[in-house]
């Protein structure tokens, strides 16, 4: 008999309505690509009583109608997808990547400086820091669909905001612990602002509200206050 091959997910029940299903091998990429995967496949399986699926680093939360469809028998489909994706080695869409102007510091970035501060560098240091690379949008997360990834090479984590403020303007460029975010529309926000963009990355009238998904590319460039003034309320695409 062969060995049996430990599964790369486990299964919990989240309340009467959903399951909340966890990748678990030691490579943070590999789950991250795990749940994403599973994501997809579930929201185009045609399985019956299936509402969404929800990824977001290492876990998806699978909800479903309690009164159409068991808990047992959601389960049973999110192993068959992860046996079904296993054996097709298909990675998904292809990425696409996003060119991002900022203006950085100042009412656009009212915490660059104290970021600065805390990381022991200058402000002009953490600008470069954060402009030197692209990053993969890891999921979406609220407010809007905002863009969530891995931060900037930072020495140290960046603390959240002792007392959030009630207000971020969409556009917001902001930095929290080891990741970095882009608010999409106005909201109130504990991250810490560097930066603000003048893209506008929420459209009401289209399907997707956003123009990314999990898996594409961002990358940031520092631009002047006039570029920001002539940019101000263009719609972010992907770079051609």
């Amino acid at each position: 008999m062969p060995p049996l091959v430990p599964s790369p997910i486990d299964v919990f029940e989240s309340g009467d309505a959903a399951l909340r299903v966890v990748a678990v091998s030691t490579d943070t990429e590999q789950n991250w690509s795990t749940v994403h995967r599973l994501a997809d496949w579930l929201e185009t399986c045609g399985a019956e009583g299936l509402h969404g699926a929800v990824p977001t680093y290492d876990s998806v939360l699978v909800e479903f109608d309690a009164l159409t469809v068991s808990a047992r028998q959601v389960r049973a489909f999110v192993n068959l997808g992860i046996r079904q994706l296993g054996l097709s080695g298909d990675d998904g869409a292809s990425s696409r990547h996003f060119d991002v102007p900022v203006v950085y510091g100042g009412t656009f970035g009212p915490d660059l400086e104290a970021v600065a501060e805390l990381e022991g560098i200058s402000a002009e240091e953490v600008v470069r820091l954060h402009a030197t690379k692209s990053y993969v949008i890891r999921c979406l997360g609220a407010p809007a669909g905002s863009p969530m990834m891995d931060g900037p090479d930072f020495p140290v984590p960046v603390p959240r905001l002792k007392d959030p403020r009630l207000s971020v303007p969409a556009g917001a460029v902001s930095v929290a612990g080891r990741q970095a975010v882009i608010a999409p529309a106005v909201a109130p926000g504990g991250w810490q602002v560097i930066g603000q963009t003048p893209l506008s990355l929420l459209d009401l009238g289209r399907d997707p509200l956003v123009p990314y998904r999990p898996g594409d590319t961002i990358r940031f460039r520092p631009i002047t206050e006039r570029e920001f003034e002539a940019r101000s309320g263009t719609r972010m695409e992907a770079a051609s």
